[in-house]
């Protein structure tokens, strides 16, 4: 049996949309899971019946929990995408993962490249400041724009009506103060010396998480020798679950392979 591989979803989807690489990862021979957020029901539609539940968690109160699940077993993989992408970093430098992929990962403290399509992302939540105790649910033309550019119109609604969820406005404002708070929750440690390795993906069309961001990420860890950056150049936001998943999950199994050897 191979290492233990952990999966951690972004902000505004369902963890069930991880299935398709759980079972490319079992048959690989991993051991792997996908659980949720704190308030995450099982299924998203019991998650959209619910809103309420996942409200209030901010990104430490999200990688406290995943923290804890890492520890319930032998340091897993990590592989986060969007808000996961962050919490896949934090987990990894703080020593409970033993390698992380973060895709198209929400910004760390540092970053500074803000492009106007990130900002129109996230206006959905910080239109109102009494979104930062609330859950927030995206409409579906928000979710095209967000998630499904890359994808027609068409494949963009099924994916909402699959896997969209709300999600707490918390993460977003965390962001938005990380500038001017040395403590902040984003804040990662960027020495890669001591730990794992580490895989930042990017995808040249993402709108929320445009590549320009997942790249500086990337570059800001020193000194360097233990970070690795890759490009997806026609994917979106919805590139770990969108009918073109495969392209994606196929690279990072290999990698996971050659790095867990």
């Amino acid at each position: 049996m191979r290492a233990r591989v952990l999966f951690v979803h972004g902000l505004w989807i369902h963890a069930r949309a991880w299935d398709p690489w759980l079972d490319l990862f079992r048959t690989a021979g991993f051991v792997t899971e996908a659980p949720g957020w704190p308030g995450d029901s099982e299924t998203a539609n019991q998650t959209r019946q619910q809103p309420q539940r996942v409200a209030g968690y901010g990104v430490r109160e999200v990688a406290d929990h995943f923290t804890r699940i890492a520890q319930l077993g032998e340091p897993p993989v990590v592989i986060g995408h969007s808000f996961g992408g962050l919490i896949a970093q934090k987990l990894l430098a703080s020593g409970v993962a033993r390698a992380a992929v973060a895709i198209d990962p929400a910004p760390i403290r540092g970053v500074r490249a803000l492009p106007f399509s990130q900002v129109w992302s996230a206006l959905p939540v910080l239109r109102r400041k009494a979104n930062r105790d609330r859950a927030v649910m995206l409409s579906r033309r928000q979710f095209r724009y967000g998630f499904g550019n890359a994808v027609s119109r068409e494949e963009s609604d099924q994916l909402y009506d699959r896997w969209a969820i709300p999600g707490p406005g918390r993460p977003i404002f965390d962001l938005t103060a990380a500038k001017n708070d040395p403590a902040s929750p984003v804040a990662v440690n960027l020495s890669d010396r001591a730990r794992g390795p580490l895989l930042i993906i990017g995808g040249g069309r993402d709108h929320t998480i445009p590549e320009v961001v997942a790249r500086q990420a990337a570059e800001l860890y020193h000194p360097g020798g233990n970070t690795e950056y890759r490009k997806f150049d026609d994917r979106g936001h919805s590139l770990v679950f969108d009918s073109g998943w495969r392209d994606v999950a196929e690279p990072v199994l290999d990698w996971v392979l050659t790095k867990t050897a």
